[in-house]
């Protein structure tokens, strides 16, 4: 329980149906759903498609989902896989004779074909109780009439505004200038896309006018992408991939999202007493990091496409953390490890919902960078993501850029089940931050015993490009004895991700835990 003498934020309590988001509109539109006969897939698809409209900086229809499905009556958790793949046409081999070393991040070979419509269309057909037209209908309405510009939104938006080029520009920006908090912002483009796709379904927007003005619009700054990549998008059922933390089962999207590395990372971390650490010390936080350094190197080899090849069972070996544990001193730092080409960044959505009958989603949605590749469609004002800058140039890697093949993807929804019982949907935004967020997430509340709120509001760190990252609630006693490891300790400009998570408890109350570092709100009914 939180110290009521201090700022904070309660567990959000409810039995019918909650949602958890980063921006309160699409929670309560979640809700609205839920209340208005949908079922908990309705729900996600109406709050997420909703949050490319509030945070667009975050998210979009340019862009990829992937979501973990438990359905009602059922312990059972399935996995759904919508992201795209890079045009036919990509070839790392073309790249690098053009004497490049990465793809380009804000670069035209950095767009792959966005999966996310196609995934809700397919999910809502398959899951929903509504259809499309429904979950669609809300946000249709705010995007014609606006939404308000929230504070962390406005940040984002003064933040990274430099990102956006050519038609962007113009879609994104008010008179040249970043919108600011209180601001209205309207995509008329986009609520007609979505009034096409409400009424004729996923092939509105990869076929005829909507995928014309997007392959026009890439294809004129030199883009390989044709009308039949957008025509052949199809995403598709996986397995989820999962391993245990004390009492708790932890469930994974896998390859080719990062989710493996979660696992791999408390696996390691099950070598150690964590429980007997300071949870906000320098023994607690040193052994994450390296814990993290060892995992992330493994992600960085192994994850791929899985059609081409990603040696997932490895990562998932008590073996494979059992040798890495092996190499962590206590008492200093090793080497960072050498920087990398592929891109990683931090800018997603997250939102979760559980309804009345028991069937709990996990879904995440993202355009990768701050308003994804910066390049948006001429007429319609389509965000494209630029997650092929999650593809490798280097020869004869698994996850090399080659045509039709999907890159590594850093968004990974997460549920916990316990004793065989779905308990709790959560994810964690932040890029490359995710897999450790979630292993930091679900350690605070196993090791520590915080209630999901407190897990989330709790100060985070993250070792990334040599830097131990720790947010402002680090004391300085332990910025200096993390330093005294060998760490390069930094505090960043920005918080270290987000997070949203919900817990069904047996007695089916729901408990709702939203983080702070957003602007958004967990909402019951």
């Amino acid at each position: 329980m939180r110290d009521f003498h201090f700022p904070g934020r309660s567990a959000v309590m409810a039995t019918n149906g909650m949602c958890a988001t980063s921006t309160p509109l699409a929670a309560e539109v979640a809700v609205d759903i839920l209340r208005k006969g949908g079922n908990a897939m309705d729900a996600a698809i109406a709050g997420s498609v909703l949050l490319g409209i509030c945070e667009p900086a975050s998210t979009g229809i340019g862009g990829d989902c992937f979501a973990l499905v438990s359905p009602a009556g059922s312990n059972d958790v399935l996995a759904f896989n919508g992201s795209g793949r890079a045009p036919a046409g990509a070839n790392a081999a073309d790249l690098r004779a053009r004497g490049l070393e990465a793809v380009p991040i804000f670069g035209v070979e950095a767009v792959t074909i966005p999966g996310a419509i196609d995934g809700f269309c397919t999910l809502s057909e398959r899951y929903g109780n509504l259809g499309i037209a429904d979950s669609l209908a809300p946000v249709i309405h705010y995007a014609e009439e606006g939404i308000p510009v929230g504070p962390r939104s406005a940040f984002d938006w003064q933040q990274t505004q430099g990102n956006l080029q050519g038609h962007g520009r113009r879609h994104y920006l008010k008179d040249g200038k970043p919108l600011v908090k209180g601001d209205i912002f309207r995509a008329p483009g986009q609520a007609e896309v979505l009034r096409r796709v409400a009424a004729q379904g996923r092939d509105a927007f990869y076929t005829g006018e909507i995928a014309e003005d997007m392959v026009a619009t890439l294809q004129a700054i030199g883009g390989t992408h044709t009308l039949e990549d957008f025509a052949a998008t199809a995403g598709n059922d996986t397995t989820p991939i999962g391993g245990t933390y004390k009492g708790a089962e932890l469930l994974e999207h896998p390859p080719n999202g990062q989710g493996a590395t979660a696992i791999l990372m408390l696996n390691i971390l099950n070598h150690f007493d964590i429980a007997s650490m300071d949870p906000f010390g320098v023994e607690r936080t040193h052994i994450e990091a390296e814990a993290a350094k060892l995992a992330y190197d493994a992600r960085d080899r192994l994850i791929a496409d899985p059609d081409t090849t990603a040696r997932t069972e490895h990562m998932l070996s008590l073996k494979t953390a059992e040798k890495l544990a092996a190499l962590i001193d206590p008492k200093r730092a090793m080497a960072a490890a050498a920087p990398l080409t592929e891109a990683v960044h931090k800018d997603t959505v997250y939102l979760t919902v559980v309804d009345k009958d028991g069937m709990a989603v996990s879904m995440i949605y993202s355009i990768f960078h701050a308003f994804g590749s910066g390049i948006a469609s001429d007429k319609f004002g389509i965000l494209m993501q630029n997650r092929g800058g999650g593809f490798t140039l280097k020869e004869g890697h698994p996850n090399e850029m080659l045509g039709g093949k999907r890159p590594m993807h850093t968004i990974i929804p997460g549920m916990v089940r316990r004793d065989g019982r779905v308990e709790m949907p959560f994810g964690v935004m932040g890029g490359h931050y995710q897999p450790n967020g979630h292993a930091r997430v679900l350690s605070n509340i196993e090791d520590f015993g915080m209630d999901p709120q407190a897990a989330l509001d709790a100060p985070r760190s993250f070792i990334e490009d040599g830097e131990l990252k720790l947010e402002r609630g680090y004391s300085d006693a332990v910025k200096q004895g993390l330093a005294d490891l060998g760490h390069n300790v930094v505090v960043p400009a920005m918080p270290i991700g987000g997070a949203q998570a919900i817990r069904i408890h047996a007695s089916g109350v729901l408990e709702g835990a939203s983080d702070p570092r957003k602007d958004g709100a967990a909402i019951g009914y």
